[in-house]
């Protein structure tokens, strides 16, 4: 009896809950779009506001603040914008984003002028000096801004200090945005207490199906004018476009269940991810682990094997029925070095390296077990083949 597929690469994508495909079957099997007033119009709306309810209480947010999109990377686009106002006034002159953020916010900015980029330190941290000297700059010259940096980075699982950046940033008059779309599900925090304006989330990324996002903005009084999508107005005008009523629900009932199990990530993922990083360093003494200096995602572990690309590790991965990233899903088939590891100032020779494995609620014991088995064979064929052109 041949071993299924062993799938470690959940910050690329996660299978879907039980939850959300049951919700979603519902929704595929009644007919109505929910902006129509007719009684199956109605149910349709019936089933996106109550899933804008789940979600809202995820993130201890209201759900009249939650605005349905097609994924991540359109909400991010929808929040690095200059046309933000609040209370009718503009507040966004200028952009800043971490380094380290994902492509499509270091890519979204809709702006005139290239966002400013801030740097983060070895551990992958933001660096707060940076942040302070540009809010500091920005303020000399009269004008607010919007920052973004993300709540857990999707290559390292690095978790960054949200908060006291929000506070800097609200200090000098600007706005916050966080793309949560990594942490969410897998850590328990409130957009109240990250202190963002505005926040990021993704169905697929926490058990829900592809094709559905959403942007959650931390008050009301926040307008902005000029929607990314126009048409009919759906989304109070935020976002137009017929709801994705069977995604939303099912992308609603993931965030509810997501809701009641931090704790299997806080303990049985996190204890298999320590597990397999113990294993290998033990297995491999030169073995680099990235992000270690400050707290990480439950889930994640990002290293590199000096001498072992990740392209040459990816294929013998995959041969063997393992299923692993070398950074983020939008570069797979075109193996590069990571501009994370980049910014964090990690060698290229070492950053080409570098290997994603990220572990979700099914995986197990004989998972790590597996992987480890296949690794130390990877290796050692690895290694010999050098020794042999050597001689």
């Amino acid at each position: 009896m041949t071993r299924s597929r062993l799938y470690l690469d959940h910050n690329a994508t996660t299978p879907l809950r039980a939850e959300a495909r049951d919700a979603m079957v519902v929704a595929l099997d009644q007919c109505g779009a929910a902006s129509s007033i007719h009684g199956d119009g109605r149910a349709a709306r019936k089933r996106v506001e109550a899933a804008r309810q789940q979600i809202a209480a995820l993130v201890g947010a209201q759900a009249k603040n939650v605005v349905f999109c097609a994924s991540a990377t359109e909400a991010n686009n929808m929040a690095l914008s200059l046309d933000w106002q609040r209370a009718g006034r503009p507040v966004v002159q200028r952009i800043a984003v971490s380094s380290i953020e994902h492509a499509s916010v270091l890519n979204g900015v809709h702006a005139s002028e290239a966002p400013a980029l801030l740097r983060v330190g070895a551990d992958g941290i933001v660096d707060l000096e940076a942040v302070r000297t540009l809010l500091a700059r920005w303020q000399a010259e009269g004008v607010s801004g919007l920052v973004s940096v993300m709540l857990a980075n999707n290559e390292t699982g690095v978790i960054q200090s949200v908060g006291e950046i929000a506070a800097l940033v609200h200090e000098a008059g600007g706005l916050l945005h966080c793309d949560a779309a990594q942490a969410a599900g897998k850590i328990s925090f409130s957009i109240s207490e990250i202190g963002a304006d505005l926040l990021t989330l993704s169905s697929h990324k926490l058990g829900g199906p592809l094709g559905a996002g959403a942007l959650v903005l931390a008050s009301d009084s926040l307008h902005q004018p000029h929607p990314l999508i126009r048409g009919g107005g759906q989304e109070k005008g935020m976002r137009a476009g017929t709801e994705n009523v069977p995604a939303i629900a099912g992308f609603g009932a993931a965030a509810e269940a997501a809701q009641h199990g931090f704790g299997v990530f806080g303990g049985h993922v996190q204890a298999l991810r320590d597990e397999l990083e113990q294993r290998l360093r033990a297995n491999s003494p030169d073995l680099v682990v990235f992000g270690v200096g400050g707290k990480r995602l439950p889930n994640t572990l990002n290293f590199a094997e000096p001498g072992m690309p990740a392209e040459m590790a990816l294929i013998a991965l995959d041969l063997e029925g393992i299923s692993v990233s070398s950074g983020s899903a939008c570069s797979s088939g075109k193996v590069k070095v990571s501009h994370v590891l980049t910014a964090m100032g990690v060698a290229p020779e070492l950053a080409n390296c570098a290997l994603r494995v990220s572990l979700g609620r099914e995986n197990t014991v004989q998972d790590i077990e597996f992987f480890i088995a296949v690794w130390t064979r990877l290796r050692k064929n690895i290694h010999e083949r050098k020794q042999h052109r050597a001689a």
